[in-house]
C-alpha cells in the first residue's frame, strides 16, 4: 500500500514520547514504539501502533532488533520513514563525584549510545529505500548551556547535537541521504522537571529556577510540546539546520 509513513519513536511509555506517538497515530501511519514499559493508552488508541518492550541501557540489542525488523519490510510500501530518538534519563541531582557509577553509565547509554546505535541501524537498513528519510533527535537547551548538578544529562545532549551535525554531513554525501535534526523542545511539564524541582539546592543552584517555571505556569504540557515538535518535523526545510530549537522556529 503506497502512501504510508513509518515512524519509530523511543521513550513512549510516558511524557513527551507518549504524546508524540499518540499524535502520530493515523490511518496512513505505522508507528513503532520502543520503551522499557508498554503504554496502555497507546494500546487502546486507534491506528497501526506496535510496541516493543526494550531496555535502552542495552542499546546494542535494541539496535540489532530494529535493523532486522526494518530489513524485513517492503521498502516500496512507505513514502516516508522517520526515527525519533526521544528517550533520555536523568541521574540523581548533584556532582558525578557523588553519583552511582551504574546509574551514570545507564544515563549515558540511554541518552547517547542508544540514539547513535539506533540511528546507525535505521540508516543502514533504509539506505536503499526510495522513501524520504528523517532522523529527529530530541535534545535540550542543556546540551548548549552547562548546568551544575546535571553533568551527565548536559553531556548526552551536547553529544547528541554534535552527533547530528556530523551525521548530517555524512548523509549529504549520499544519494537520497537522510535529513537529521537535533531539536530542543522547550521546557515541558514531565517527570524530569519534578526530579529537578526535588533536587538538593546545595548541589543544584538552579533548583529555584525550575520551581519558578512550574509556579509561573511556564511549562508546556507534553501534548503542546509534541505538537510543536511534530510541526517542526513536517517542515519542508527540515534538516537545513541540524541543531535547532522549537522556540526559535
Amino acid at each position: 500500500m503506497m502512501g504510508r509513513r513509518l515512524y519509530v519513536v523511543t521513550g513512549t511509555s510516558r511524557g513527551l514520547g507518549a504524546a508524540i506517538a499518540k499524535q502520530l497515530l493515523g490511518p496512513r501511519h505505522v508507528v513503532l514504539c520502543l520503551a522499557r514499559h508498554r503504554n496502555a493508552a497507546l494500546e487502546r488508541a486507534e491506528g497501526a501502533c506496535e510496541q516493543w518492550s526494550v531496555d535502552l541501557t542495552q542499546p546494542g540489542d535494541a539496535a540489532a532488533r530494529l535493523g532486522a525488523w526494518l530489513s524485513a519490510q517492503t521498502s516500496a510500501s512507505f513514502d516516508g520513514a522517520t526515527l525519533i530518538n526521544n528517550a533520555a534519563a536523568l541521574t540523581a541531582v548533584g556532582s558525578i563525584a557523588d553519583g552511582d557509577i551504574a546509574e551514570l553509565s545507564s544515563a549515558l547509554r540511554v541518552g547517547l549510545e542508544a540514539p547513535l546505535l539506533l540511528t546507525a541501524a535505521f540508516l543502514r537498513a533504509t539506505r536503499d529505500w526510495p522513501a524520504a528519510r528523517r532522523v529527529l533527535n530530541i535534545s535540550s537547551g542543556l546540551g548548549r548551556r552547562a548546568m551544575a548538578g546535571q553533568a551527565p544529562y548536559c553531556a548526552t545532549k551536547a553529544g547528541l547535537d554534535h552527533l547530528t551535525r556530523a551525521l548530517a554531513l555524512d548523509e549529504a554525501l549520499r544519494p537520497n541521504g537522510a535529513r537529521l535534526v537535533s531539536l530542543a523542545p522547550g521546557v515541558i511539564d514531565t517527570g524530569m522537571q519534578q526530579q529537578l524541582r526535588a533536587g538538593n539546592a546545595a548541589a543544584f543552584p538552579e533548583r529555584e529556577h525550575f520551581v519558578g517555571l512550574k509556579q509561573k505556569g511556564q511549562l508546556a504540557s507534553p501534548d503542546e510540546a509534541a505538537a510543536r515538535v511534530l510541526a517542526y518535523l513536517n517542515r519542508p526545510d527540515f534538516g537545513a539546520t541540524p541543531v535547532a530549537d522549537v522556540r526559535d522556529a
